[in-house]
């Protein structure tokens, strides 16, 4: 459904058809969430924690946490089944300003920022592999976005199929690495170990952030709710989803610290490669480069899959953006929008490279835009209580309003702490989410324009 007042004639476009079963969604939820962040932030956690049981408590927080939102956004899944996600529910909740601004933030800084960051990681990581020069990293992030872009493209089932192998193999790496720190080390690593890394701000609060980043990503099973065959299915997706996420991120740490100690984790800058060398060897090191660029690699397939339904929602929206709105019935997907959503990623490549620093560039200029409207679409849920009280809920957040609530607090101090640690990069993602501002009048102007003219 378009937003009133700016939708086009529903007549000159296909429809999305349900064709995502739950095991779809599963994979989709669970390739987006374990990506290279359980590779690296293991680390940042034990140096700001005091023992291995903190840390563990941490992530099994954090996968609470997770789920109290997952449970938020069931809500408003099964209830508001559509193709654009947290757009519409933000449109249905406070108007099209608000939600046009989300919209084009999404196009420009959070989901293309988001692919390009990942295909950095791939682009590190394959770099240790086969190295391709100078730019090797920016060489492979290019190259990933265009394949990943045109298998999109293709359709719906080669996105899917892609996505469910490559999920797989990722569940598999980490199954790999608790395999090797519970069991190919015989004996804790504590012994000639360095004291851990000194660190004059540690605290609980600090680890979370990097908690709650690892666990991100979940709620881009917002959508693909159109697109899911059982009404509740994503709704089951999402509460699955996250209980499998907090146990395999509860044992791979588990893993790293039995293996490495926490002052081993803690001053390691590649945990899983440094757990697989004691383990395996040289070659263990070897290994897990190319299952952190799996990890990469299929949450970059899923970042572009869901941000392209963005797109489209937002082209059925916004005359201006017509090109956007159209969905190609042959490979079922939009087409158009997958196309200039890899060419803006693809732009935030070459901007990464220039900095000299693709990932921490990407990261400081998504955080803080990302955490603002995350924070807006956990209060949409008591917001659309309010305004429509009699729409049937097939699934309602359980202990209302206490759950939206404690989603909403941690929203906004992960846009606090985004906003103190992102740097220079926050002030530009947030410098191109203002330019959303006069983008919108533009847009009201044209359907003003084409209101006239048909009268």
């Amino acid at each position: 459904m378009a937003v009133k007042g700016l939708a086009l004639n529903s007549g000159d476009f296909a429809e999305p058809v349900p064709t995502l079963a739950l095991k779809d969604a599963v994979g989709m939820i669970v390739g987006i969430v374990v990506g290279a962040g359980i590779f690296r932030s293991p680390s940042l956690v034990a140096a700001n924690v005091t023992s291995e049981t903190n840390a563990l408590l941490l992530w099994l927080a954090g996968g609470a946490i997770s789920l109290v939102g997952a449970l938020c956004y069931a809500e408003l899944t099964t209830t508001y089944p559509h193709t654009g996600g947290d757009y519409y529910y933000l449109t249905k909740a406070y108007g099209r300003p608000l939600s046009f601004l989300f919209v084009w933030s999404r196009v420009t800084v959070i989901q293309t920022g988001s692919a390009a960051l990942l295909a950095f990681v791939f682009g590190d990581y394959a770099s240790q592999l086969l190295s391709l020069g100078k730019y090797s990293p920016s060489i492979y992030a290019a190259i990933v976005l265009v394949v990943l872009t045109v298998l999109n493209v293709l359709g719906v089932k080669h996105g899917t199929r892609t996505q469910n192998l490559l999920t797989v193999m990722e569940v598999f790496s980490l199954v790999l690495i608790i395999v090797a720190g519970l069991f190919l080390i015989q004996a804790p690593a504590t012994e000639q170990l360095p004291a851990p890394v000194p660190n004059s701000t540690r605290s609980a609060g600090l680890a979370m952030v990097f908690v709650l980043l690892t666990y991100g990503g979940w709620n881009e099973a917002a959508y693909i709710s159109a697109e899911t065959k059982g009404r509740r299915d994503v709704a089951r997706a999402l509460i699955f989803s996250i209980l499998l996420i907090t146990g395999l991120y509860l044992l791979a740490n588990w893993a790293y610290l039995r293996g490495l100690g926490l002052a081993g984790v803690a001053n390691s800058e590649a945990v899983a490669a440094d757990l697989l060398r004691r383990a395996m060897g040289q070659s263990g090191a070897l290994l897990v480069s190319l299952l952190v660029a799996i990890s990469a690699l299929t949450s970059a397939n899923a970042t572009i899959f869901t941000g392209a339904r963005t797109n489209y929602a937002f082209g059925r929206d916004f005359g201006l953006f017509r090109l956007l709105g159209r969905w190609h019935p042959r490979a079922n997907s939009p087409v158009n929008a997958l196309i200039v959503q890899g060419v803006i990623a693809l732009a935030l490549v070459l901007i990464g490279t220039l900095a000299r620093k693709g990932f921490e560039t990407m990261v400081g200029y998504t955080a803080p835009v990302f955490w603002f409207f995350f924070f807006l679409v956990g209060l949409s849920v008591i917001v659309l209580r309010i305004k429509e009280p009699d729409v049937v809920r097939r699934f309602r957040a359980p202990l209302y309003p206490l759950l939206p609530v404690l989603f909403c607090t941690s929203c906004l101090y992960m846009l606090r702490a985004s906003l103190a640690y992102a740097g220079v990069g926050a002030l530009v993602g947030l410098a191109v989410l203002v330019t959303g501002i006069p983008v919108f009048w533009l847009a009201g102007s044209k359907h003003r324009r084409e209101d006239r003219n048909a009268d």
